[in-house]
């Protein structure tokens, strides 16, 4: 097939085209991190369990957190192959240096796994309506891929207000469906995550179902595949997927407890500025923009009360 950082908080990772600032001008801001120390419980949002994924591999667990308004037909497809342990025992397949890492059944082409009760194909969800999307809040810089850019419960967003649709943009750790030449031929069995320089060119070419908001760094540091498209060799050890489940079918105990900052918080947007116009002794020139896929979502463990 085809295509098929969390801040500790886990991961932190608009555009005015005439203003910049030398040194001397640079005011002193507070850093996206200190804004962050400043928010409060309800600056934040648990992850949904019945919406968040757990893919164990052996150095330890990746968190997906999924986004049912994008994709809702492909979410209920992967969460029933996740409900019937049809992941359990497949590998990442493919790892292509700044591109992507996939995963899948890496005997598709000669003795493919039963997927069981779910579908072999699902229509391509690689755009909504922009009714459909509630939460949206736009980011004011210019983008080269969306008439709009901004993020919606989380996740970044291009819109086209002319289209009257808004889709998930490839940005680092997002995760989507792998397919081939027809728009139906993904299922969900085969995964991806965008692991470098973000690949815009494939917003609304394929169906994005999410994106990962802990253990990134196990998928981007693995060993980058010797055959075309970064897919392993026969001869290359490939990643073993323990298991993946649904964070709801999960025992509490065993729980990655994270949460989101909300995209709709006015802090967020703050934190966005800070991005965009870096402050400081350091920082040299202020740029007074920042890439959508440069203005992440914090994510944090819960604190424990």
């Amino acid at each position: 097939m085809a295509l098929s950082r969390t801040f500790r908080v886990l991961s932190l990772p608009l555009l005015a085209l005439s203003v910049t600032a030398s040194a001397a001008d640079l005011p002193v801001r507070k850093s996206a991190g200190e804004i962050i120390k400043t928010s409060q419980p309800s600056d934040w949002r648990p992850l949904d369990p019945a919406n968040t994924l757990y893919m164990e591999l052996p150095g330890g667990r990746v968190v997906i957190e999924l986004a049912p308004d994008f994709a809702p037909l492909a979410i209920a497809n992967i969460k029933t192959l996740a409900k019937e342990h049809y992941y359990d025992g497949l590998a990442v397949n493919r790892s292509q240096d700044n591109y992507v890492a996939q995963w899948g059944d890496p005997n598709a082409e000669t003795t493919p796994k039963s997927l069981g009760s779910a579908k072999a194909k699902v229509p391509g969800e690689f755009s909504v309506p922009m009714s459909n999307d509630k939460r949206f809040v736009r980011q004011k810089d210019f983008d080269g891929y969306a008439p709009q850019i901004g993020h919606s419960n989380g996740f970044p967003v291009g819109r086209d207000p002319k289209a009257k649709t808004t889709w998930l943009a490839h940005c680092y750790g997002m995760v989507g469906v792998g397919r081939d030449n027809n728009t139906d031929s993904g299922s969900g069995a085969e995964l991806y995550a965008v692991n470098g320089h973000a690949p815009r060119h494939l917003d609304r070419n394929i169906t994005v179902v999410g994106r990962v908001v802990a253990g990134m760094p196990l998928l981007a540091t693995l060993p980058r595949g010797g055959e075309t498209m970064g897919f392993y060799g026969a001869k290359e050890a490939r990643t073993p997927i323990i298991s993946v489940r649904l964070a709801a079918d999960v025992p509490e105990a065993e729980r990655s407890h994270l949460e989101v900052m909300r995209s709709e918080a006015p802090i967020y947007q703050a934190v966005i500025e800070a991005q965009r116009n870096r402050g400081g002794p350091w920082n040299k020139y202020a740029a007074n923009y920042v890439e959508l896929c440069n203005a992440t979502i914090p994510v944090r463990e819960a604190p424990k009360l």
